[in-house]
């Protein structure tokens, strides 16, 4: 079975790259931004919807920057095969949602969205300079950071 994700790479004006910290079944990571993708639903439209529910926040889908190539098994589902998707995004409004300057520095809020669901994030910006594959924890997306530092 396959479990297609969509993600979007979002650089501020201070070049300082969007990332998200969510406790997760059980584990902590530190992900880009984004989703699963529904039945139905086109890719860019999905990006748009989990910003949208994740953020309160509209963006444009600009450029695809990355589709895995290659076989990666899902690290919650051993069932699953993930297909990532990547593309740039520019926020089209100021960022409501709160921003952290530390990792998993989960608010009041979070927390009880963690006592409700067993699950929980928070989002934060890191500098260009210290930003790397370190900065990220699943597999795809430390590719993509390379990939990032490398090309941009």
């Amino acid at each position: 079975m396959f479990n297609i994700r969509v993600y979007g790479i979002l650089i501020n004006k201070q070049k300082q790259v969007l990332v998200s910290d969510e406790y997760i079944r059980g584990m902590y990571i530190t992900k880009f931004p984004g989703g699963g993708l529904e039945l139905g639903e086109g890719t860019r439209d999905c990006l748009k919807r989990e910003f949208l529910e994740e953020m309160n926040l509209n963006i444009e889908v600009g450029e695809h920057i990355y589709t895995t190539d290659f076989f990666q098994m899902s690290a919650f589902n051993k069932d699953q095969q993930i297909i990532s998707i990547y593309y740039f995004v520019k926020a089209l409004e100021e960022i409501k949602a709160p921003l952290r300057e530390k990792e998993f520095d989960f608010d009041e809020r979070e927390l009880k969205m963690y006592a409700d669901t067993g699950e929980t994030e928070t989002f934060r910006f890191v500098d260009w300079q210290n930003f790397s594959a370190a900065s990220v924890t699943l597999p795809i997306d430390k590719i993509i950071a390379s990939l990032l530092k490398e090309k941009y």
